[in-house]
């Protein structure tokens, strides 16, 4: 199917794009990474705007995922990572030495391409976030595990079965409680790294839909090698090849009048 049939964006929503654009949420200034001697990441500089969805797109290996963490520092859980450049949240250097790890990840949620619920009931994966950071009332977590089940749609799923366990769930019902889990923090930005990939087409819709109604709430930046979603779920979209960042622009120009060869090159099928 042609991806520039996948672009019926609304001139509601293109109004609503262009009013936030001037809010930048988080900036990247050439940024490097380094797994080692091998540099994964070569001076990348981009500015995400807030309320938005971000796709990242690019062939396997070409830093993606790797960008994605930079943002809430997962990497720092790997040996041998070195960060060069700088990347701020609302003008917070996050590589400070002084960050709140903690607190970071309260503010940058992350869902990743494989659900990962907890092996415990429905209710607690999605109060287990708000325990750690100190919520003990028992009606307060209630009323925080509905309002998180609720943006997820998942509420009606489950709603009579919060104490069985999360895994008992479908597939796409387990990757929507694990957006639910990340949610239940009130972060201000939702990583996803290929959030659908491992579900079956009617989950994989819901999951977009989904992603369409956080966007005005949060900002959200997602991974995926599907060009088609992509199309369909992002505000703009960012390129990246052999660990640099190609280019960068609103969705819609950048499928249909890209300002590189090597994005034609990739969006046409000639590599991949």
């Amino acid at each position: 199917m042609n991806v520039a049939r996948q672009l019926a964006i609304s001139s509601e929503e293109w109004s609503e794009m262009s009013s936030a654009q001037d809010q930048v949420k988080i900036e990247v200034n050439k940024l490097s990474l380094f797994y080692g001697d091998y540099q994964a990441l070569h001076e990348i500089s981009i500015q995400i705007p807030a309320r938005e969805v971000t796709a990242l797109i690019g062939p396997s290996g070409c830093g993606k995922s790797s960008f994605l963490r930079t943002i809430n520092r997962m990497n720092d859980l790997i040996d041998g990572v070195r960060v060069e450049g700088q990347v701020r949240l609302d003008s917070q250097e996050l590589y400070a030495p002084d960050i709140d790890l903690i607190r970071l990840r309260k503010r940058v949620g992350m869902v990743f391409q494989k659900s990962n619920p907890f092996p415990k009931s429905i209710f607690e994966n999605v109060a287990y976030g708000p325990r750690i950071h100190g919520v003990r009332d028992r009606a307060l977590l209630d009323e925080i595990v509905e309002r998180s089940l609720i943006r997820a749609d998942l509420w009606k799923e489950v709603k009579d079965r919060l104490y069985r366990s999360a895994l008992d769930l479908s597939g796409g019902q387990q990757q929507r409680l694990c957006i639910a889990r990340a949610l239940a923090v009130d972060p201000e930005v939702l990583l996803m790294d290929e959030p659908a990939s491992a579900l079956d087409p009617r989950s994989t819709a819901k999951i977009e839909d989904l992603i369409g109604e956080l966007r005005s709430h949060y900002t959200i930046i997602i991974v995926t090698h599907n060009m088609q979603q992509a199309a369909r779920v992002s505000n703009r979209t960012a390129f990246f090849y052999e660990g640099k960042l190609v280019e960068f622009g609103i969705t819609k120009e950048l499928f249909t009048k890209p300002k590189e060869k090597h994005t034609e090159d990739y969006i046409t099928g000639r590599f991949g």
